[in-house]
């Protein structure tokens, strides 16, 4: 019976059969992708919707290989429909970027019936994405910190200056500023070379100078983890 109807709407058994178990390999893979991206995740920029994309994309990409197929009249109408829309969404990271092109890879191999190719691929990729996670692999030691001095007499200035100077010789002085007495010193210091301790006792001396208002010692965004 099934088979009469399918003929009817000139599609085979066969087919259908192959179809459905690629969409249903494809969401299983999204999910799987979505947990290695759930689990490698780290940093504070962080979108719960980006696991729900990376489930549907999967078998939505499959599903447009499978109209496809093969056909160059569909395939420049995909990209004609592609071109209209516009992706005002930014990705925060080149890290979702990534997982945004492996889903794609593995919908476009599902779509083309590669399910073996596509699974050693997803399984061998997803091995190394959680091999980096474990061993750190990008995290850099976040040793370069700055310093933000500001008070309000021009003597203290110099005196946060000489401070500096003798607990870390290498510090560079990024920027000075002056606006009446009112004044802003900010310094590049690499905190592993002089110690947390002695980083510690130097905003404790900064803070006690006279004149000194604000002191805050502040991680780079290049330092923090993406």
């Amino acid at each position: 019976m099934w088979e009469t109807i399918l003929d009817t709407l000139f599609i085979s058994s066969e087919t259908v059969i192959r179809s459905v178990f690629a969409l249903f390999l494809a969401l299983a893979m999204g999910m799987a992708i979505s947990q290695i991206y759930k689990y490698t995740h780290t940093g504070i920029h962080y979108e719960p919707s980006m696991l729900s994309t990376l489930v549907l994309l999967a078998p939505v990409v499959t599903t447009v290989m499978l109209f496809i197929q093969g056909d160059l009249a569909l395939t420049l109408g995909l990209i004609g429909a592609l071109a209209i829309i516009r992706f005002r969404t930014p990705i925060k990271g080149t890290r979702d970027m990534v997982y945004l092109f492996w889903t794609i890879a593995v919908g476009i191999g599902m779509g083309t019936f590669n399910w073996t190719l596509a699974m050693i691929a997803t399984a061998i990729i997803g091995f190394i994405m959680i091999l980096f996670h474990v061993i750190k692999y990008e995290n850099m030691p976040k040793n370069e910190f700055i310093l933000v001095v500001s008070g309000n007499e021009s003597n203290a200035a110099e005196q946060v200056r000489e401070y500096v100077r003798q607990y870390d010789s290498n510090a560079r002085m990024r920027s000075s500023k002056l606006v009446g007495n009112t004044w802003e010193i900010i310094f590049e210091m690499q905190i592993s070379k002089i110690g947390k301790e002695k980083s510690d006792m130097l905003l404790t001396e900064l803070h006690k100078t006279k004149g000194v208002e604000r002191v805050s010692l502040l991680a780079p965004q290049i330092s923090l983890p993406a």
